[in-house]
């Protein structure tokens, strides 16, 4: 039983304990709020309220100058008919295809040969993880210039050994162009798949890998009996941003081949930016992009559904 104390002469009764522990529980309330709130503001100010506003302005025609005017749902409604956007979404898909898989693979193997815990497994993940933290636009101006013709050095090599011409530019072809930007988003993004993808592989217990070889387990049947399975979530978490990355590409198509040669390069996002900022008709630009991020969302799903644990 707390006794009283004397407080300035007086009997002062000690405040029980469960008003304290409310005290203690309001004052940690306020000082989350006060950690929390500079995040919420920018997250509110950044992606809530242009959000809305997309929303809002996909509703109309909304041309960069002069009075907009209320068409309602017409703008989702012309997204299925136009031709333009069709095509780059199907390129958009192609190229999802296509980078998903060549990603996932090369992370893969980059993950398999550092996965050792010694100092040179450490040194080549630095290296290959070094392409990561540049940027996408100056990966892109480094690559324009490597395949440039007469004065980049790949083009000359390539002219050296006998294969092409150093005067051809490869990105006239959309052949050789798609295969550009994919080396080029392969050689920038892989290693952070690299880098995910081994810490999943790291987390499996070695027990687990040693006793499924003690049972006769060979290197496939453990990598598809042991590995995989335990790497799901890790896998989800992979093919969501890659596949993500993959349906929101712009930057590397801009730079790289500004959508050439004839219009044959032109994704989903880069054709929502001409229509909005070239052709400046904001209304149908805001439709398309509420219909990117839909797909985009449903896709995710999609893939978190299937890649989930049974006790997920």
């Amino acid at each position: 039983m707390a006794l009283p104390t004397a407080v300035g002469g007086a009997l002062k009764a000690p405040r029980p304990a469960g008003r304290r522990r409310n005290s203690l529980s309001r004052r940690r309330g306020v000082l989350g709020v006060i950690y929390v709130a500079p995040a919420a503001v920018l997250l509110g100010l950044f992606f809530i309220w242009p959000l809305i506003r997309t929303v809002y302005i996909s509703f109309f025609d909304y041309p960069l100058l002069g009075p907009s005017s209320f068409v309602g749902v017409q703008n989702y409604i012309d997204a299925f008919s136009d031709s333009e956007f069709g095509q780059a979404v199907v390129f958009t898909l192609f190229y999802t295809v296509i980078t998903t898989p060549v990603l996932l693979a090369v992370g893969f193997g980059l993950a398999a040969l550092v996965r050792r815990r010694t100092r040179a497994a450490r040194i080549f993940q630095t290296v290959y993880f070094v392409p990561v933290v540049i940027g996408l636009a100056s990966a892109s101006y480094l690559w324009v210039f490597i395949w440039q013709p007469d004065i980049g050095p790949l083009t000359d090599l390539l002219a050296r050994l006998g294969i092409g011409d150093a005067s051809t530019n490869l990105f006239a072809n959309p052949g050789t162009a798609f295969l550009i930007v994919l080396g080029m988003v392969v050689w920038k993004t892989a290693g952070l798949q690299m880098l995910l993808l081994l810490s999943g592989i790291q987390s499996i217990p070695e027990e687990v890998v040693e006793a499924s070889r003690m049972d006769g387990a060979g290197r496939w049947q453990t990598f598809r009996l042991i590995t995989l399975p335990l790497l799901r979530p890790t896998l989800a978490l992979v093919l969501v941003f890659s596949v993500a990355g993959s349906l929101l590409a712009f930057d590397q198509f801009y730079i790289m081949t500004s959508g050439g040669p004839d219009n044959s390069t032109i994704t989903a996002v880069f054709q929502i930016y001409r229509t909005g900022f070239v052709q400046f008709h904001l209304g149908y630009a805001s439709a398309l992009s509420i219909l990117l991020m839909l797909v985009l969302g449903a896709v995710s799903v999609v893939q978190m559904l299937l890649l989930r644990n049974a006790d997920d």
